[in-house]
Parts: C-alpha cells; structure tokens; sequence
C-alpha cells in the first residue's frame, strides 16, 4: 500500500493532470485500470502463440510473470506490460519447422540473454552507440524486413479458407478505419471476433467443419499450463540462434521507444530507466524461452491505454500481471484460441504482418530518413527483398534465414556504404576523382 501515493480524491484525474508511475486512484479504480490493461494486450498477446504453435495458457503466464518482473528491476518507476513480441514470430515459425520447439525456445532464450547484456551496458555507457550502430534507415529496415518477410505464411493460412479470411480481414479494415480511441486500437481482437463468429455461422448453416470444440469441452476449468523446456543441444539448434538475433535489434527499438514515450507524457528522469528496461525485458523473454513461452515486449497498445486515461500508475501494471497470470490458469481458456480456424488466422495475419511492415517505414518517414542517398536507397532495397524472396544460405547443417541475412543486409551496406562515401569524399576534396551520381538522383555523399 505504501507504495504509491493516492493521487487527488483517488476517484478522477483533474483536466491537464496525469497521475504518474509512483501514484494510484482507489483500489477499485486501480483494479478497473488494470483489468481494460488486459483488454488492450490480449488480442496480440494471444495472437503470437496460436500462429506459432506455442501453448497460448503458459505465453499467457511468462507474460503475466514478465510484466512483474520487469516491475521489480525498474523499481517500480516504469509502467509497462510485457506482452508477447511479433517480431519472433518469423524465426519462430522457421525455427519450429525444421529443428522443432525445443530449438526454437533457445533462440528466444539467446535473444533474452543478449538484450539484458545490452541492457547493462547502456546502464552504465548510455544509448549514444546504440543510435550510431542502427541508425533510423537501418532500424526501419530491420523491422520491416520482419513483417514483410511473413506475407507467405498470411497466405497459406488464407487460401485454406478464403471467404473466411475475406471477412476477417475486411473487419480489421473496418474497425480500425471506423473507430478511434480504444475500439480502433484493438481492431485486431474485434477481426477475429468477427472472423470466428462468421465461421460457426458458415459451420452451422452448411455443415463443413471449420472449428473443432471437442478439445474445449474436454479441457479442465482449472489446470497449470503446459511447459516445455529449451533445447541447446540439438545439432542445428546453433543455426536456428543466428536467425534469432536481429530481433534483439527491433527490442532495443521498441524498449527505447516505451521508455521515451511514458518520459514525455510524465517525467524526463524516466528515461534513466532505459538501461533498466532493457535488462528487465531481456530477463523476461529468457525466463520465457527457458520453459516454453513466447518472447515479450513493452506493449504499445498499453501506451494507448494509458494516453487515454492518463493513468501511468505501475499499481495498474501490478493488477494487470497478476490477472493474466490467473487467466494462464484455466486450460479451457488456451483451447479456445486454440480452435480459431485457419482462415481468420489468414485474414487477421494479412493485416497484421503488413502492419509490422509499415511500422519500420513509419521510423524512416518520423526521422526523415534521406532516399536520395544510394547508401539509404541499397540499405533498404537489399535488406527487404531478401526478407520477401526469402532468401536462405546452408553450410552443411548451419542454415542463415532470410531475416540474419537481410538485417546482416542492412548493416553492412549502410555502414560500409559511409565508409566509402567519407573515403571518396576525402579524396575528392584533396583533387581525388568526385563521386558518381546515385541511381535516384542523389549524391552518395
């Protein structure tokens, strides 16, 4: 209780006010915040394990876990949920058709180990190398790469069933162009309501099997979910780590970006907690990995929540964790996601992979990334054909996906690319030849 101070009457929040991370309204207006805190994350939280295979109940708990965990290493001064990332779900899915859950759970577990090691450091060294390794055209391209580099997936689940698929995405679509606020943020749960309903009207009206709920009655209203442990010693486990690390590069991103976000709509010195965040994050997405749970991530539909509300209390976040993990608790809750048919899958996915795409050209366009350089034009060409083709390289047993290579991609042409441009520069300024013009019209320079 005396953790957070009581903001006002504990009822409202004053025109203009916020009540911040170290603040709470009453008990009953906490656990209200808490629960709509659930709400928000749901749909995506759920979303990642029925496309990847992964036991929705136990994502449900690590994400619970997770979030109170993160709680604890930022001491309580940065609210956030961690749900699970959509950025695994590309490796994952690769990961578990050739080497099996096992390995990929050691990709998550190494991406976990990683992040928090970044975390440390820039605790201690601050963000200014993260910003000169994976400046805005390489970070946008990276996270493009991720979704774009899905498409096929979305359509093998479509085509499977395409009218259902059709429906499902049209009400994506619609939700989110109709709606604002709340509604239109979750626009992606009400897509699959709307999906899932159309395809027990279709079943009911012509007889085709589209849902099995046989699994639904059987399972208990109470049982602990079902855990799986990470496999390291698998030949090819070692090859499915590579195709795992450049998502570490889209958490540092995201992280940053929490963390930023909830600094400008409360307080500067939350930013401090950068470092933090990131070693919290990582912790979690390992402890996940480790017993079968998806990777996690600070959730923006959360920031939604609380730009709406002004409510940025952590005792919200304390409510929200502790709920999920009572959700994870009821296997009957897992076999229902489980049930949702291929072709709402094929719908939602269409928008929602699509939507991953455009989040990294989103970081291009907020930073005024410069197209008219060849090294910005290459760096982002290259990297998002190789994620779209799909492009693989094998050595024996040790296989590169598309997604290593195209952020791989990325790096070296936009780096490398500057070192040539401020080589060639240097010698056109002491009389050396001067630089072509670029294929677009832009100087490499």
């Amino acid at each position: 209780m005396a953790l957070w101070k009581l903001h006002g009457n504990g009822r409202t929040v004053e025109p203009g006010a916020v009540v911040r991370p170290d603040e709470r309204l009453s008990w009953p207006a906490t656990i209200a915040v808490g629960v709509q805190h659930v709400i928000a994350m749901f749909g995506a939280t759920f979303l990642v394990p029925v496309l990847t295979g992964f036991p929705v109940s136990t994502t449900l708990l690590f994400s619970g876990v997770g979030t109170l965990l993160f709680l604890l290493i930022t001491r309580n001064k940065l609210p956030s949920y961690l749900g699970s990332s959509f950025a695994f779900i590309a490796p994952v899915t690769a990961a578990t058709a050739t080497q099996g859950m096992g390995s990929a759970l050691a990709g998550i577990v190494a991406v976990g180990v990683l992040l928090a090691a970044v975390g440390v450091i820039v605790q201690f060294a601050g963000l200014g190398w993260i910003d000169t390794l994976m400046p805005p055209v390489v970070a946008g391209a990276i996270v493009a790469l991720i979704g774009f580099n899905l498409a096929p997936v979305a359509w093998q689940n479509f085509q499977v069933q395409p009218l259902v698929g059709t429906v499902t995405l049209v009400a994506v679509v619609l939700f989110a162009v109709l709606f604002r606020g709340f509604l239109g943020r979750i626009s992606i749960v009400l897509g699959v309501v709307v999906g899932y309903v159309f395809a027990v009207i279709v079943q009911l009206s012509t007889g085709e099997q589209l849902i099995d709920f046989q699994a639904v009655s059987d399972a208990a209203w109470l049982g602990l979910p079902e855990f799986h442990i990470a496999d390291f010693a698998s030949p090819g486990t070692w090859s499915v780590i590579a195709m795992f690390l450049p998502v570490v590069l889209v958490l540092i991103a995201e992280n940053v970006g929490h963390v930023r976000g909830v600094a400008t709509m409360t307080d500067p010195s939350v930013n401090r907690s950068t470092g933090r965040a990131l070693i919290a994050d990582g912790a979690a997405t390992t402890l996940a990995g480790t017993f079968g749970g998806s990777g996690t991530t600070t959730y923006g539909e959360n920031i939604g929540v609380m730009a709406a509300t002004r409510v940025y209390s952590t005792a919200a976040y304390w409510v929200a964790g502790t709920v999920a993990i009572l959700l994870s608790l009821s296997p009957k809750v897992g076999a229902v996601f489980n049930t949702i048919p291929a072709g709402v899958l094929g719908g939602v996915t269409t928008a929602l992979y699509g939507l991953i795409g455009i989040i990294g050209i989103k970081i291009w366009v907020d930073n005024r990334v410069d197209f008219s350089r060849p090294v910005n034009q290459y760096t982002a060409a290259v990297s998002l054909v190789i994620a779209i083709a799909g492009f693989t390289i094998v050595w024996g047993d040790f296989q590169l996906g598309a997604i290593v290579i195209g952020a791989a991609a990325a790096l070296l042409i936009y780096h490398l690319g500057n070192a040539i441009a401020r080589a060639r520069k240097t010698g056109a300024d002491d009389g050396g030849p001067i630089p072509a013009v670029g294929p677009l019209g832009g100087d490499p320079r």
